[in-house]
């Protein structure tokens, strides 16, 4: 059995949480990832697999830059996407829990001083339906708010309330609670909210609440890699049918401004810590929330519909959406699994769990598109059948 013994600082159990790597280290994951790269045109690609709290096996294998020779390391920063939804709706479990927010409290009641000049059924949206892209807001109109807020003044908290400003008056695109429309404006709302209850941004609370708790020491918001810099995977746009490398800067990623929605990164040790943590629905520390309040974020609440034409990165057709996760039925698989996709547009990420079993992984690679979609999904299965499916 390979093992990954020569990584410095794997051998180790994690003290802040009681998610653990074993004594002699996980399973090497390389043999099993390396095919991948050529048969699917990723410039790298990491994984890890967990089971009752343990890290049992991990790997890294690929280059930070297509083209170029600088081998990615287990310890590797990856972008999340869209999986960093999943904080958002963490940090609002925790409000919940202690009294300043409900999962019905509504934007007019959050924000009282637009409620006069908010559309009736903007100021009906509740939390809930935020987080479960049930709102009635899609994104239609995220790109002009986007430009919009560039030339605002303020830090990451007065730029998001501008943009829910701004947004308060019109109408909704479709009533609320009727239909699933995946919106990273809501989620962006999302955020706003829980600025409002803390006097401080989404990246501080997600940092202060989350991340330290947890000791996700690589976790961090927008690229991955520095300014100038190939000290970590970059990401990879597809030009022409080829990989072509997005270095750190306004155009590696997505705007910092929808962070709630989706710009965190973090090493695939990390990401497993975090996604294990949520697979044991409360018997893994820390005691950020309730079990309760875990099964809440995992209980699904509309169904998503055909999406046939999904992105890379975002649900698919079937099953439900809950808060931050979506549960669907894999054909291969022996029960529904909790999971979320996420992408920048040059990165991919997905994360797959089974609460039942205590089981799950996660995957990261650094481009996006249908190719690295279809990778992550057919290494998502094989990792299923080596390790889940009662084993």
């Amino acid at each position: 059995m390979n093992r990954l013994l020569a990584i410095p600082g794997l051998v180790c159990l994690v003290t802040s949480s009681f998610v653990a790597i074993g004594a002699d280290g996980p399973e090497s994951l390389n043999p099993t990832l390396d095919p991948y790269l050529k048969e699917f045109g990723l410039p790298a690609l990491s994984a890890a697999v967990f089971k009752n709290g343990m890290i049992i096996a991990a790997g890294a294998v690929g280059t930070r830059r297509a083209g170029e020779n600088i081998p990615v390391a287990i310890d590797d920063k990856f972008h999340l996407g869209s999986d960093s939804k999943a904080f958002t709706a963490l940090l609002a479990g925790w409000y919940v829990q202690q009294g300043k927010l409900r999962w019905d409290s509504t934007l007019g009641e959050i924000f009282p001083e637009l409620k006069d000049k908010m559309d009736p059924e903007f100021a009906k949206i509740t939390v809930e339906e935020l987080l479960s892209h049930s709102s009635g807001i899609t994104d239609n109109t995220l790109g002009n708010l986007i430009d919009g807020s560039y030339r605002q003044d303020g830090n990451m908290d007065e730029v998001r309330y501008w943009m829910l400003k701004e947004t308060a008056p019109r109408p909704l695109d479709h009533p609320r609670g009727t239909k699933f429309s995946y919106s990273n404006l809501g989620y962006t709302f999302a955020g706003a909210v829980l600025e409002r209850l803390s006097g401080k941004t989404w990246e501080e609370l997600v940092q202060e609440k989350i991340i330290e708790p947890m000791g996700l020491k690589t976790a961090g918001f927008g690229p991955q890699a520095s300014l100038g810099k190939v000290d970590q995977p970059l990401g990879h746009a597809i030009v022409d049918g080829k990989p072509k490398p997005m270095l750190a800067g306004p155009n590696g990623d997505n705007p910092l401004i929808i962070g709630p929605a989706g710009t965190m990164h973090m090493s695939v040790l990390d990401f497993a810590k975090w996604v294990a943590w949520h697979a044991g629905e409360g018997k893994h520390g820390p005691a950020l929330v309730s079990a309760d309040t875990l099964k809440k974020l995992h209980t699904p609440v509309i169904a998503v519909g055909e999406r046939k034409d999904a992105a890379a990165g975002t649900p698919k057709s079937g099953g439900g959406y809950a808060l931050g996760w979506g549960k669907v039925q894999p054909t291969w698989a022996s029960a529904p699994m909790l999971s979320h996709d996420g992408s920048n547009t040059s990165n991919l990420a997905t994360a797959e769990f089974w609460p039942d079993t205590d089981f799950g992984f996660v995957i990261m690679t650094n481009i996006s598109g249908k190719e690295a979609d279809d990778a992550l999904h057919r290494l998502a299965e094989a990792l299923y059948k080596q390790f889940g499916n009662g084993k």
